[in-house]
């Protein structure tokens, strides 16, 4: 949890975003810091975070860059995603790639599916086949 709460002083209590975060961000990554993570949980955690972002008063161009620098930047991280499907690597890496974008440049983020809107619709697609 330390390098948890290091990532988000880093990157999110410093800028003007949302309290909530802490506590949606917090979910995903002890789900993802699981000794066996529970799919089903992450995907719920994941929903969680995108069904908050994707509110017009929580999608801000704060919050958005906040989440992104989260899951991009790596060394708060302990454990990264490439033990999980690949549906599952591919969200948490698009989450780190453009949705940055959502507010700047939102036909960049829209190309890559990285909006609040298109990365809740991708969440709410994973495959649940592939919970274990």
């Amino acid at each position: 949890m330390k390098k948890f709460n290091n990532g988000f002083e880093r990157f999110c209590s410093k800028r003007n975003v949302s309290q909530e975060l802490k506590t949606l961000l917090s979910s995903v990554y002890n789900q993802i810091h699981s000794s066996k993570v529970n799919l089903e949980l992450l995907k719920e955690s994941l929903t969680n975070l995108f069904l908050f972002l994707d509110k017009a008063e929580n999608c801000t161009n704060s919050n958005c860059k906040t989440v992104d620098l989260f899951f991009c930047i790596e060394d708060h991280w302990n454990k990264k995603w490439d033990d999980l499907p690949e549906d599952y690597q591919h969200i948490l890496n698009d989450i780190g790639g453009c949705l940055h974008d959502t507010i700047s440049n939102s036909d960049i983020a829209k190309n890559f599916e990285s909006t609040p809107k298109q990365l809740l619709e991708r969440i709410k697609k994973l495959n649940e086949e592939n919970i274990r």
